[in-house]
């Protein structure tokens, strides 16, 4: 079911009557219902994932806190992470290891009959595992105690408002906020109603407005000239944005109307001046559990195992050999031989070599857990170049800046400016279906070829759109100086000339055809 659906307008409708209908336990029991429902009307069968991850997770939880020995304790743990990991990769990444392993060995002269299996996604499958395995963890470092209420950690791993797309909610932020029932209150209601029409305001107007263009660009891009492709990318880049934001903001937002505080999910990410910074705006829950999950047990920015100097090599080693693109050998290589050469410089360099192979590897599984391509693998590879590459010259860089005497304000204006082209050249990678279609539109743009308005196609949507992301940037540029939010409480005239503008926009604006939000693919 789509938020941006006539179907999920009924649905919501009658839930919020029937949820301020009821208490306690029946209240709980109508949201596990109507989550399950709300998953199960795209597909029924794949709630039996959800089922069994939960009641694996449940009597993992429990058997942690109460076992002592710590080899038990392990066990425990391991087998809920190959559980849920388990079903993450044979959904999602069976067939690309299958075709990438066959595709080496027919390149190698072997022929096989090896075949793919006609596996269906599941739905926001990368989300709620992440979410399960997060709780499981917690309680293993001793960090949180397990729930021991059923129905409230199955309510809380399918809640239908973030069960597809996030923000995956930590158990220690949500679980708490069960031990009571949650009041009309007409402060939520306003404030997440708010939020809930910015959000479809990003993306039935912006996002899916944006995406005609880029579906043609990304469709054919031999077929257009470097203008038309340059509008194309930055397009996307928005288009991105817009429509993952807008999942997060109605996600929130319905959960705010239910009486749930849910953390933000995004912080206008473009509007960094690094790419450390641009990771603390961006899928802010999938970042900060990469960072808790990941990167610090890997070592984070201590001097961390050597394993992943191996680790590295291994995966442009093995990218190498599947997909004969040879030409990873010059970044694989150079990063590798010159990290091997940094790393006995002495203990302090050391302790740097391994926070930037720690980096890369969080980088590449980042990329890798947005789907099963090799252009999302290359995605994280260059976004954790991105930050090798910022530890190394962003001073030097800004030592520049200062001896030339550029105002402050300037010297922002270009950080963002370089974090912005570096950003939307990696989602090249992450929107073409091949390495082919990435570097066509990337020569069509560098050729400078026809790079004039009259060579630029559908000129009323690259309008249309040009005005509609200005416009979020204004009210985005807004409200960094004004509490939005609050102002809508203290203000009627305010928040009913809000409401009215947003809806005139959407329904004047708005491109309507119930299309899916991205990540729903993830």
């Amino acid at each position: 079911m789509f938020f941006n659906s006539l179907t999920f307008l009924v649905f919501i409708s009658i839930f919020f009557v029937l949820y301020f209908a009821v208490k306690g336990m029946p209240r709980l029991v109508l949201c596990l219902v109507a989550s399950y429902f709300f998953y199960g009307y795209w597909d029924w069968r794949f709630l039996t994932l959800i089922v069994i991850s939960t009641c694996i997770d449940f009597f993992v939880g429990r058997q942690l806190s109460e076992t002592k020995e710590e080899p038990k304790r392990k066990k425990l743990l391991y087998l809920s992470i190959i559980a849920n990991l388990g079903f993450l990769v044979f959904f999602k990444y069976f067939n690309f290891f299958i075709g990438s392993f066959k595709e080496m060995l027919v390149s190698s002269g072997v022929q096989t009959n090896m075949d793919t299996l006609n596996i269906i996604l599941p739905m926001g499958i990368s989300f709620y595992t992440f979410q399960s395995m997060s709780y499981t963890i917690d309680i293993y470092r001793k960090k949180l105690k397990p729930e021991k209420d059923i129905l409230k950690f199955a309510t809380y791993i399918s809640f239908f408002p973030q069960l597809v797309a996030g923000p995956i909610v930590r158990a220690s932020d949500f679980l708490p906020q069960f031990t009571m029932d949650k009041k009309f209150n007409w402060n939520n209601i306003i404030q997440g109603l708010g939020q809930v029409l910015w959000g479809f305001f990003k993306k039935v107007a912006i996002a899916d407005s944006l995406a005609l263009y880029v579906d043609l660009c990304f469709g054919a891009p031999g077929t257009y000239g470097s203008l038309h492709l340059t509008i194309g990318v930055i397009f996307w880049a928005f288009q991105i944005y817009c429509d993952f934001s807008g999942y997060s903001d109605i996600a929130i937002g319905l959960a705010r109307m239910m009486g749930f505080e849910f953390p933000g999910n995004f912080r206008t990410p473009y509007f960094s001046k690094n790419f450390s910074e641009f990771w603390e705006r961006w899928h802010i829950s999938l970042s900060s559990w990469l960072r808790d999950y990941l990167y610090i047990p890997l070592g984070g920015n201590r001097n961390g195992s050597f394993g992943s100097y191996f680790f590295i090599v291994l995966f442009f080693g093995i990218s190498i050999v599947i997909t004969q693109w040879w030409w990873l050998i010059i970044p694989g290589g150079f990063l590798s031989g010159f990290l091997y050469w940094y790393k006995g410089r002495g203990p302090v360099q050391e302790a740097k070599t391994f926070t930037y192979l720690n980096l890369m590897v969080t980088m590449l599984l980042g990329g890798l857990w947005h789907g099963a391509a090799w252009t999302y693998l290359f995605w994280g590879f260059l976004h954790g170049s991105y930050l090798i590459i910022q530890r190394l010259f962003s001073s030097p860089f800004n030592q520049l800046l200062n001896a030339v005497k550029i105002p402050l304000a300037i010297q922002n204006l270009i950080s963002m400016g370089l974090v912005f082209f570096a950003t939307c050249f990696a989602w090249i990678f992450f929107r073409a279906t091949s390495f082919e279609d990435a570097f066509t539109i990337i020569n069509g743009i560098a050729s400078f070829a026809d790079f004039n308005w009259s060579a630029v196609l559908h000129k009323l949507i690259v309008i249309k759109c040009a005005f509609l992301v200005l416009l979020l940037l204004m009210v985005e540029i807004l409200a960094q100086r004004v509490d939005l939010p609050e102002l809508l409480l203290k203000s009627p005239a305010f928040r009913v000339l809000s409401f009215a503008t947003i809806l005139w926009i959407i329904a004047f604006f708005g491109t309507f055809g119930s299309n899916a939000f991205i990540y729903f693919q993830f």
